[in-house]
């Protein structure tokens, strides 16, 4: 690549990016644990409730299950991208380019996907005050 201009710019923006999902993971990894310490509980002698979910979240709604599968799966990638952005800064040429943009391309419709989950979160109106935040930090990610 012949602009050598924009390297400091594209570092700054995909350091950004990356601090964007390790805090989408990290909320993401509180919600899943918090599911899994104080969700239902199955053994023997027990009875599924009426109304099993296998993606049930003691906060939050019905949509609360998905969005959060999806958000740290999109944190995942979106992780995943950074380091195929870092190799692509660290290099600077054509042949580096496709596979950023494809792994990129691949996070940020993960994150629509997620921040779909996240709107229909906001339409059934009962949230968690953490869940909020890492509802914006998905709109910050889907903007870019």
């Amino acid at each position: 690549m012949a602009n050598t201009q924009m390297k400091p710019v594209a570092a700054l923006l995909l350091f950004l990016n990356f601090c964007m999902y390790v805090i989408v993971l990290g909320i993401g990894a509180w919600a899943m644990n918090r599911a899994i310490d104080y969700g239902f509980i199955i053994g023997h002698g027990f009875k599924l409730p009426a109304h099993f979910s296998p993606i049930y979240f003691p906060m939050g709604n019905a949509a609360t299950g998905f969005f959060v599968t999806f958000a740290m799966l999109a944190g995942v990638v979106g992780v995943a991208s950074a380091i195929a952005g870092i190799n692509h800064i660290r290099s600077w040429n054509a042949s580096s380019l496709p596979s950023a943009a494809s792994i990129a391309g691949v996070a940020w419709t993960f994150t629509l996907l997620a921040m779909g989950f996240a709107c229909k979160e906001i339409e059934l109106e009962i949230r968690n005050a953490r869940l909020v935040r890492m509802k914006i930090q998905l709109s910050f990610n889907t903007t870019r």
